[in-house]
C-alpha cells in the first residue's frame, strides 16, 4: 500500500468491481426473469467466452507491445458503452444484451490479462507480488460478500436500469483512476508477433502447462455449475431468482477468509500440491452447495466452496506471473484467459443441455465429480519440485 501506483490500480479495481459484481447478480437474473429459460441463461454466459477465445490470442501480441495503462482504461470505457446497451432490452427484444455482453467481455479479454502483465512491473515478482494478489483478491472477496445482497435489494427495489447505471458510473470512475498510473513496463523486443507464441511457449513449458490443463478441467466444471445457479435456486431451493445474490455473498465470505490466509498457505505447500488440495476442496464444497436442503444451508456451502477457491485462483496467478518470461507475459496471460473462456463456453453451453437428459439434480452432481478430476490431473501433470515455477530468459524456441 506504500506504492504509490498499486494504491491506484487498486482503488480502480475495486471500483470496477463493485458495479461487476452487481451485473453478475443482475444479467442472469434479468435474461431469466425476460425468458424464463435456462439456455437462454447459459447462452448469455457462454456469449461471455467467445471474444477472449476468438481474440484473445490478437490481443496478448499487442499487450507485449504496447502502453499497457492506456489499454486498461480505454477498456473500461469501453464496459461502459457496453453496460447501456442493455438498458434498450426487453422481453421480445434479448439481443441488446448478448450484444453488450459481447463488447464487454471483449473489453475485458483486454484488460485482464494487461492487468496481470502489469502488476510485476509495479511491485516485483519477489514477496510483494504474492501479498498483491493477495491484497487484491481480499478486497474483490470483500466486494462480493456486500455486492451480491445490495445488488438482490436493489433489484427487488429500484430495479435492473439502477443497476446498469452504477456500473455504468463504476467504469467510468475506473478509467479515471487507472489513467494516472505512472508505471509502465517495457515493452518486449523479441520478434514473435504470432498469437500463437504464448501457446508454443506454454505447451513446452511442463509447470506451466501443467497448470493450464488442470484449471481448464476444473474451471470447465465451475462455469456447468454456475450456469445452473439461477435454475438451482429457483427449482430446487424455491427461491426468488435475485436470492442468487445471497448464494453468491456466502461465496464472498469464503473469498474473504481464503485471501487472507493465501500468502500463508503458498509457505505451507509446494505450488502443485496447494493446487491439488484447493481443486478437491472445492469439489467437495458443489456436493455440499447442490444437494443443500434450504438457501441457509447453499449459502454456508457457498462459503466452502469461497475459501479454497481463493487460494486455488490466488496460487495459479501467482505462479504464472512468477513463471512466464516479462516479454511474454501478455500473451501467455491471454492464453490462460483463452483457456478459461473454453471451459466457460463448454460449461455453459452443456450443462443446461445435460439437464435436458440427466434432470438438473443429477447434472449438478456429475459436475462436481468431473471437479474431482481436475485435481487428478494436476497431480499427474504440474511437476511438485519449486524450481520449475521460477522465471526463465525469453529466448528464440518460444
Amino acid at each position: 500500500m506504500r506504492n504509490r501506483d498499486f494504491r491506484r490500480l487498486w482503488i480502480g479495481n475495486g471500483i470496477s468491481g463493485i458495479g461487476t459484481w452487481l451485473l453478475i447478480v443482475a444479467i442472469p437474473f434479468h435474461v431469466y426473469d425476460l425468458t424464463g429459460s435456462p439456455v437462454a441463461t447459459g447462452l448469455a454466459l457462454a456469449l461471455e467466452a467467445l471474444p477472449a477465445l476468438l481474440v484473445g490470442p490478437w490481443a496478448g501480441v499487442l499487450l507485449d507491445r504496447c502502453d499497457l495503462v492506456r489499454a486498461m482504461w480505454i477498456a473500461d470505457l469501453v464496459s461502459a458503452a457496453a453496460v447501456a446497451l442493455i438498458l434498450f432490452a426487453d422481453t421480445g427484444r434479448i439481443w441488446p444484451i448478448y450484444l453488450a455482453i459481447l463488447i464487454e467481455s471483449t473489453a475485458t479479454t483486454v484488460f485482464r490479462p494487461a492487468s496481470r502483465a502489469l502488476l510485476p512491473a509495479v511491485v516485483g515478482t519477489g514477496n510483494e507480488l504474492a501479498a498483491a494478489n493477495s491484497l487484491n483478491a481480499f478486497t474483490g472477496s470483500a466486494i462480493r460478500l456486500a455486492a451480491p445482497p445490495l445488488g438482490a435489494l436493489l433489484l427487488a427495489g429500484p430495479g435492473i436500469e439502477f443497476v446498469l447505471a452504477v456500473d455504468i458510473v463504476s467504469y467510468l470512475l475506473s478509467a479515471a483512476i487507472i489513467a494516472t498510473v505512472h508505471t509502465r513496463r517495457h515493452a518486449t523486443t523479441e520478434r514473435f508477433d504470432s498469437p500463437l507464441a504464448g501457446f508454443k511457449y506454454v505447451a513446452g513449458h511442463r509447470a506451466l502447462r501443467g497448470v493450464l490443463l488442470g484449471q481448464t478441467v476444473f474451471l470447465t466444471a465451475n462455469a456447468g455449475l454456475t450456469a445452473l445457479l439461477v435454475p438451482f435456486t429457483v427449482d430446487r431451493l424455491h427461491a426468488p431468482g435475485y436470492a442468487l445474490g445471497y448464494l453468491i455473498s456466502g461465496l464472498g465470505a469464503g473469498y474473504l477468509i481464503g485471501a487472507a490466509l493465501s500468502t500463508k498457505a503458498l509457505t505451507w505447500l509446494k505450488i502443485r500440491d496447494l493446487l491439488v488440495v484447493t481443486q478437491l476442496a472445492n469439489a467437495a464444497g458443489y456436493f455440499a452447495l447442490f444437494n443443500s436442503p434450504s438457501v441457509p444451508w447453499a449459502i454456508a456451502a457457498a462459503a466452502l466452496i469461497g475459501l479454497p477457491g481463493s487460494i486455488l485462483l490466488i496460487t495459479a496467478e501467482t505462479a504464472i506471473q512468477r513463471t512466464a518470461p516479462t516479454g511474454m507475459l501478455g500473451r501467455v496471460g491471454a492464453l490462460f484467459f483463452a483457456a478459461d473462456s473454453l471451459a466457460l463456453l463448454i460449461g455453459a453451453l452443456a450443462a443446461p443441455a445435460l439437464t435436458l437428459v440427466l434432470g438438473l439434480p443429477l447434472t449438478l452432481n456429475a459436475l462436481a465429480a468431473f471437479a474431482v478430476l481436475a485435481g487428478a490431473l494436476t497431480l499427474v501433470a504440474v511437476p511438485g519440485h519449486p524450481a520449475n515455477f521460477t522465471r526463465a530468459p525469453l529466448t528464440r524456441r518460444t
